[in-house]
């Protein structure tokens, strides 16, 4: 967030503070001001985009967490393809520029290995932005078996962040990286997992459960 907040802060003060003290001519006085309120309002909608609220996790050591807020745009059975897994379920989820951007483990495992793509910036929501786009891709061991993530870039989304690292643990809901200002998140499942939702709905990362590990 301080590479985008505080050069707009910086701005902002030049601007505030350059409007009043300009007395002729007016005109250029107010327009600083002016510019001076749009760039603060672009401040406060970076702090808003990089919020990071705490979330409550489900008990249920069985249940899969979604690992992005926003809107559930498929969910289907397909190959994965980035680690060979074979078949999988995979739950994609949009992520507009309103949702909380920080990605969530939705499994418990240590990450085995991560691979990124280059690619394009297509509409996260276009049909191809799932294999055309710029993605990287987390192969989490679990005690069930691989899990699949993958984060894909989108139209404005231009910077996939990624905070944890090959070899390390992760705790359903932790913090793993996150998609500056739009994006889709995919997650591959096993096929013998109960899937908990439909395209259509909303998902907390973390909170919201999307599928469950099969009874052993």
């Amino acid at each position: 967030m301080l590479r985008f907040g505080i050069p707009l802060a910086v701005v902002m003060c030049l601007c505030l503070v350059g409007g009043q003290a300009i007395t002729a001519p007016r005109a250029l006085g107010i327009c600083i001001d002016v510019m001076g309120v749009i760039v603060a309002m672009l401040l406060l909608f970076v702090c808003y985009f990089f919020r990071d609220p705490d979330r409550a996790i489900p008990s249920d050591p069985a249940i899969i967490v979604a690992a992005a807020d926003g809107l559930v745009v498929s969910v289907e059975e397909m190959d994965e393809p980035d680690f060979q897994l074979g078949r999988r379920q995979r739950i994609a989820i949009f992520l507009s520029v309103f949702d909380v951007h920080v990605n969530r483990s939705p499994v418990a495992g240590r990450v085995k290995k991560t691979t990124y793509k280059a690619g394009q910036f297509l509409d996260v929501r276009h049909v191809d932005a799932s294999t055309r786009n710029e993605a990287l891709a987390w192969l989490i061991e679990t005690e069930h078996g691989p899990v699949a993530v993958r984060q894909i870039a989108g139209l404005v989304a231009r910077r996939i962040v990624a905070w944890a690292k090959e070899g390390s643990a992760l705790e359903r809901g932790d913090r793993f990286g996150m998609i500056r200002f739009g994006s889709r998140t995919e997650v591959f499942l096993p096929t013998n997992c109960t899937v908990l939702v439909k395209p259509g709905d909303r998902v907390q990362g973390a909170a919201t459960p999307i599928a469950r590990w099969p009874s052993t």
